[in-house]
């Protein structure tokens, strides 16, 4: 028997993450703009209204049915509380965190006040209105909502601070600036919550908050924090936790993303045969018990990525041409 489908949300330019489910299960691709690269990627693509109209969900239900979907992943922030909700409703078998975790995540003063009541390592975090006079400088003035390192300005003192927190146009929070190196933790949560894996990499260069060079560690300290974190939260389905380790503070959580990072490639070489994140959602869609193995990967592996393109006709199919001999697979074309 074929494996259920999986149908993956807002893919934009994750090529890589819909190409990889593809190579293992029919893969759905539901993104309104007919140019995201990645919906060449799978076997199905489909416009589908923007995320805040109501008829959003109707159309993944119908998907779902049409295509007998096991699992839906959003692969941006930006629908993830609304696949929770359809969640909790019973209409979507989406894998993502309850409706008030995603909440929570998305806004990141509210992630860090989540992340004190669970007991887990956070810098420390103010809104405008507290008292910036007291707060250990440097820090981050950072707006509550958004990804891609976008419009964080580092502030020496307290004058520093209230200029940007004017000058940036939406509302913002003001958190401790953290030293040290950064990393991340790329986990996988069951549908009951437990994690299944945490596997941690460096960010050796980043470009717009997405890491593009990195490295897989052994830490034990991080795989045990992803961990922790995951099963607090109560996590399903994939997640990116970013931390520093500061060398006054030890390490601390920054930012907790209930998708696919950036650097989805690093979990998927470091895993062991068998165990890739997409190899274990697809078995999960099946309803398969994946057992926990939490800490076993492969350390050491370095990834670096790089950009390609895609070549359409007039029709926007694509043609399969490359401009390089031995470039990456042709995409599927309808």
């Amino acid at each position: 028997m074929s494996p259920p489908a999986v149908l993956l949300t807002g893919a934009g330019k994750r090529y890589d993450i819909v190409s990889c489910f593809a190579r293992l299960t029919k893969t759905i691709v539901a993104d309104p703009s007919p140019l995201a690269p990645a919906r060449y990627a799978a076997h199905v693509r489909a416009s589908v209204p923007l995320i805040d109209d109501p008829a959003y969900v109707p159309a993944l239900e119908a998907l779902c049915e049409e295509h007998g979907v096991g699992a839906v992943l959003p692969l941006t922030d930006l629908d993830i509380e609304v696949l929770a909700v359809a969640r909790e409703e019973g209409r979507l078998p989406a894998l993502v965190p309850s409706s008030e975790v995603a909440r929570s995540t998305y806004d990141k003063y509210a992630a860090h006040l989540l992340l004190q009541r669970h007991a887990l390592p956070s810098p420390p975090t103010v809104l405008p209105d507290d008292d910036l006079d007291a707060l250990a400088y440097p820090v981050m003035v950072k707006p509550r909502q958004g990804s891609g390192a976008r419009s964080i300005h580092l502030a020496g003192d307290p004058s520093q601070a209230r200029f940007f927190v004017d000058y940036v146009s939406e509302p913002t929070m003001v958190q401790r600036a953290m030293g040290g190196p950064e990393l991340s933790i790329d986990c996988l949560g069951d549908l009951d919550g437990r994690c299944l894996n945490a596997i941690p990499r460096t960010m050796l260069e980043s470009r717009g908050g997405e890491s593009i060079k990195g490295q897989v560690i052994r830490d034990e300290e991080l795989i045990e924090l992803g961990r922790r974190t995951m099963e607090a939260l109560r996590v399903t389905g994939p997640a990116t936790i970013q931390v520093f380790r500061d060398p006054q503070l030890g390490v601390a959580i920054t930012d907790v993303n209930t998708r696919f990072g950036g650097a989805f490639p690093a979990p998927v070489f470091a895993a062991l045969p068998g165990r890739t994140y997409p190899e274990l959602i697809v078995q999960m869609a099946a309803g398969e018990e994946v057992p926990a193995h939490v800490g076993e990967f492969r350390a050491g592996m370095t990834f670096t990525r790089y950009y390609w393109q895609l070549e359409l006709d007039e029709r926007l199919a694509p043609t399969g041409r490359d401009i390089v001999q031995g470039g990456p697979a042709a995409p599927r074309s309808d």
